[in-house]
């Protein structure tokens, strides 16, 4: 079987830039001569996926025209053609540093412990307007929120961008969950083992109550009932977020429960596409993580989103209601709920993979399961704000199993307690 969707930029494999275990101690050697150019520890996961072609068709950190196409026009240019890409990519550096650099320049890439992850072959460096930037990502010049405060106040200090091409050292495995994160290459070679001709990607940054989780099995039942040998995979963002969202290793911990007690979809799927099956949700759903990191950047994100997936295999993604969401800080929207999905009409280039909308759901007595809003006008869904669910956790107590599976409820309780020590 072909791969189920190839590369974005045309490519027929995603790049690899990585280093084989062979010429690991040579790059080392040659990066311990080099000039050295700290990574954040939030960027530092992008140097990462340039390396293993998460990025592709980019071999590094672009160069200041790719960086203003992206922000003028949404796209890149790759062998005379536009593929879509809504959020540049570039390296920032201190002006002290960027004045010490130039194209044509080789540099090591360090981590926030100095050890060095990479080489890097200085095409660009050049001035940061970040009022531009926040501008084209966020769709607005107010400054109060997420997304704005990571480049206003976590990179405050860094004025400059550099582009160039890349040479990576493998990323060091998490000691609980990094058997979830796989090369783009390993994964398209597990989907074909899994023989499946379409693959939906469930995107997430949280751990899921069973509406989130409905949006994954109704992406998946979608597909299905199109006539398609179709799989599903959980793939929860695992990257740099922000501080009061919960923890990575905790979120994988809630994850690998659902799907090993087999309570993903238990009671909100459907039973008449299942059962002539012999099979449920589970099943056909895999846990696969993607370390990246969040830029809380909703609609432009979405789009980013999608060509991650791409680039692993996946034929569609879920785009549900307030995608990569962050409000302002006094709580009001940016962006409208279904803005996310809207954005996929008007792409400034290519995308082979296809957003699988969804809209609001939640739990309804009448049905004894959680479906989807639209199927229920004027009917009043069982519901509790992120406060109560919080202050049930707090205590140590379960959400309700409408809301939240148990499961899931008992490992954040134990999280939010101090009981479950987080992984190294």
């Amino acid at each position: 079987m072909s791969d189920l969707v190839a590369p974005h930029g045309g490519l027929s494999e995603p790049l690899e830039l990585t280093v084989p275990a062979a010429e690991r101690a040579a790059l080392e050697a040659e990066a311990a001569k080099l000039p050295k150019v700290p990574v954040s520890d939030a960027d530092l996961s992008t140097v990462y996926r340039f390396g293993d072609g998460a990025l592709s068709p980019l071999t590094g950190p672009m160069d200041r025209a790719t960086y203003e196409r992206v922000l003028d026009r949404g796209s890149i240019e790759h062998n005379g053609k536009s593929y879509a890409w809504t959020i540049p990519l570039s390296l920032p550096v201190t002006k002290e540093l960027a004045a010490k650099l130039s194209k044509g320049q080789k540099v090591a890439l360090t981590n926030s412990a100095g050890k060095v992850v990479a080489t890097l072959d200085v095409t660009d460096v050049f001035e940061w307007d970040k009022p531009r930037y926040l501008k084209s990502v966020y769709g607005t010049e107010r400054t109060d929120h997420p997304g704005a405060d990571m480049v206003l106040k976590g990179d405050a200090d860094k004025t400059h961008l550099i582009g160039g091409k890349i040479r990576a050292l493998p990323q060091p495995k998490h000691s609980k969950f990094g058997k979830y994160v796989l090369t783009p290459r390993e994964v398209r070679k597990l989907l074909k083992e899994k023989g499946w001709n379409r693959v939906v990607a469930f995107q997430t940054r949280n751990p899921l109550h069973r509406a989130h989780e409905y949006a994954l099995v109704y992406g998946l039942e979608t597909l299905l009932r199109q006539g398609h040998n179709a799989g599903a995979c959980l793939n929860p963002l695992i990257g740099e977020t922000k501080g009061d969202d919960v923890h990575a290793d905790v979120r994988m911990h809630t994850y690998e429960a659902l799907i090993d007690t087999r309570a993903l979809g238990d009671g909100d799927s459907d039973t008449a596409l299942w059962k002539p099956r012999g099979e449920s949700v589970p099943d056909r759903v895999i846990l696969l993580g993607l370390d990246i990191k969040m830029f809380y950047g909703g609609p432009q994100e979405a789009v980013m989103h999608a060509i991650y997936r791409q680039n692993y295999g996946f034929t569609d993604i879920v785009i549900g209601r307030k995608h990569a969401d962050a409000p302002y800080h006094d709580g009001t929207p940016i962006w409208g709920d279904f803005d996310a999905q809207e954005i996929f009409k008007k792409l400034g280039g290519d995308l082979q993979i296809k957003p699988l909308c969804v809209g609001f759901a939640a739990y309804y007595e009448s049905a004894g399961r959680v479906d989807l809003m639209e199927n229920h006008a004027g009917e009043k869904p069982v519901s509790i704000s992120g406060k109560e669910v919080r202050k049930t956790l707090l205590e140590g107590g379960e959400v309700d199993p409408r809301i939240m599976r148990p499961t899931t409820s008992r490992i954040l309780s134990e999280a939010m307690s101090g009981k479950l020590a987080p992984a190294s």
